[in-house]
């Protein structure tokens, strides 16, 4: 069994509209992490940004690896033992459309990764991976980035917004109309409709979350029911890249963890999740891993993904200099 990662990151947040029945406080926090929650966050956020994940064995490892070297090249911790998560000068430094799509990125990767810790709600897929489906109801695109369940099969909506400053008035107000367009998830009303903040202060991360109050009457509600087989989406970016490593598989299935030299992780899948994935049982793998969780070295969804030293700034060189 690995031992885990010390949470020596701190990313300070605001809640504001949560309910007293709430498992969380409105007001000021700071969230306890560490690289290897980030990194599981990123690849496994439930949005495909490269077509035929499944098709390709060369696209299914680029996927993961395009989001962790998206937040490689986007957050730095300075120096050994650092606690903020900082933004790079590489990313300060690109063009306004390329800083948008990086900005947008993280903003899931920390919805992902606050839902999960704060919300005990692992389980988040991006609308798009199945709008194909719901296609009828999407009539517009205001509408949440994602859905998520807990264990307990309680659905939450959330919209995120990544952006290189605090957001003002009008982006807040539009992201709370967002999240509160879901109506309902296979038929019950969503326990939450949060807005999400990801955002830089004096070049520092930043995170807020809202649950306001859903509009009974909302004129064009969006009705939901999640089809059985989007959860290959949520696995396809980590079993996309095992499956194109020679004997990776085989690896993880004995229970190992596989490194990944490019990002310097390692990677592993529970050998119970992992047999059901390579069934195609995306359903039961995820029911599996509902009532495994705790009961192994896994996160909830019976990945795990280890950060190696390079990501807490330990080797000279590796980060780009801060500024």
């Amino acid at each position: 069994m690995s031992t885990p990662s010390p949470k020596n990151l701190r990313v300070p947040y605001e809640t504001a509209g949560f309910k007293k029945s709430s498992p969380i406080r409105n007001g000021p926090g700071s969230l306890p992490t560490c690289w290897d929650d980030i990194l599981w966050a990123a690849v496994t956020v439930g949005r495909p940004s490269r077509a035929y994940v499944f098709k390709h064995k060369d696209a299914s490892a680029y996927e993961a690896l395009f989001r962790w070297s998206a937040v490689r090249m986007a957050l730095e911790g300075r120096g050994h033992g650092a606690s903020r998560l900082r933004r790079t000068a590489a990313v300060r430094s690109l063009d306004p459309t390329e800083k948008g799509a990086i900005s947008y990125f993280l903003g899931m990767t920390f919805a992902k990764l606050f839902a999960s810790e704060l919300l005990k709600v692992p389980w988040l897929l991006h609308l798009d991976v199945f709008k194909d489906q719901v296609a009828a109801v999407l009539t517009e695109r205001s509408r949440p980035d994602l859905v998520g369940e807990d264990a307990a099969g309680q659905w939450i909506a959330v919209e995120c917004k990544g952006r290189s400053a605090r957001p003002d008035t009008e982006t807040t107000d539009k992201a709370k109309r967002q999240a509160k367009r879901i109506k309902s998830i296979g038929g019950k009303k969503p326990r939450y409709h949060i807005a999400t903040f990801t955002y830089f202060a004096d070049h520092l991360l930043h995170f807020a979350w809202e649950d306001p109050e859903p509009d009974e009457n909302e004129p064009e509600p969006i009705r939901l029911t999640v089809p059985g087989d989007a959860w290959k989406q949520y696995y396809g970016p980590v079993l996309g890249l095992l499956r194109s490593r020679e004997g990776a598989v085989d690896r993880v299935l004995d229970g190992e963890r596989e490194p990944i030299e490019e990002a310097d992780v390692r990677v592993g899948v529970h050998p119970e999740v992992m047999r059901l994935l390579l069934e195609e049982d995306w359903g039961g793998a995820r029911e599996l891993a509902n009532e495994k969780a705790g009961e192994w070295d896994f996160r909830a969804d019976g990945i795990v993904v280890e950060a190696g030293q390079a990501w807490s700034g330990v080797r000279t060189g590796w980060w780009v200099d801060g500024g």
